[in-house]
């Protein structure tokens, strides 16, 4: 996951409203979003190589969301995988706060991460780089490859953009979401990071929306949990590398109850 947009507690009739685009290794395997065989509690796409996922929600309102730190200089070739920091916290039983305590003895295990996680009333922010963690108040949040709300181009323009569709008000329209994070608007470049990865990559990585010859955004989520705890979820995996050509997954269900979903193509 390299975009996240977060408006907590800041609309009248959502309790939150989420906004993901997940970039990956055209080759990596992928399983698009669906609740999980060996866990039907879990609503999650899955990376197929190593089993753990980048964003989810359980059936109970448990959820979290992962970007990886971009820091070349400090990877670790024989690190454990990121997606499991997700997929653990939505499978397991402990409060947030415990989950942080145990993570933060096994961090150096992992390269470094970025983490949101808890439920619908209460997110927590965890950084294994700073070893910063944070109760998120209310307000219109965006985390991509470095600290939450780090002003790189891609999260001030989506942040912002998620900001006026709440300052709207009213019912929340999924495909103005959606717009946002398939904008593909690439900015100058002395606004441009300096991450180490040269200035080559850092312009490829630079829109919300990443097209390459190997890389590049392979899905969008949009999530919503109203103020009467209903979740729309929404999953689009993209076809060559085009954002106009997907196939959609949506689940709406009440916490605790569940239906089908609905795969567009």
């Amino acid at each position: 996951m390299c975009l996240i947009l977060l408006s907590y507690h800041s609309h009248s009739h959502y309790r939150l409203v989420m906004a993901a685009n997940r970039d990956e290794f055209y080759d990596r395997p992928t399983a698009p979003a669906d609740f999980w065989e060996d866990e039907p509690n879990v609503l999650a796409g899955r990376d197929l190589k190593y089993g753990g996922t980048w964003l989810g929600i359980t059936k109970t309102g448990r959820l979290a969301a992962l970007t990886n730190f971009r820091n070349p200089a400090s990877r670790k070739n024989c690190a454990l995988s990121r997606g499991h920091l997700v997929s653990d916290f939505l499978t397991c039983m402990d409060k947030p706060f415990k989950y942080y305590q145990a993570l933060v003895t096994k961090a150096n295990n992992y390269n470094d991460f970025s983490l949101l996680f808890g439920n619908q009333n209460q997110i927590h922010f965890m950084s294994s780089q700073s070893g910063q963690f944070l109760n998120l108040t209310a307000g219109t949040y965006g985390l991509s490859n470095h600290l939450l709300n780090t002003p790189w181009p891609k999260v001030k323009r989506g942040r912002d953009a998620l900001r006026h569709i709440i300052s709207n008000g009213g019912e929340i329209c999924p495909e103005a979401i959606f717009e946002i994070l398939t904008d593909q608007k690439c900015p100058d470049d002395e606004l441009l990071p300096d991450t180490g990865l040269g200035l080559e990559w850092e312009r490829i990585l630079a829109p919300i929306f990443i097209t390459s010859s190997v890389y590049g955004t392979r899905s969008s989520t949009v999530l919503l949990i109203d103020s009467e705890n209903k979740v729309t979820f929404i999953e689009r995996s993209y076809h060559d590398r085009d954002p106009g050509q997907s196939t959609e997954k949506k689940f709406d269900f009440q916490l605790n109850s569940i239906t089908q979903p609905t795969t567009y193509s």
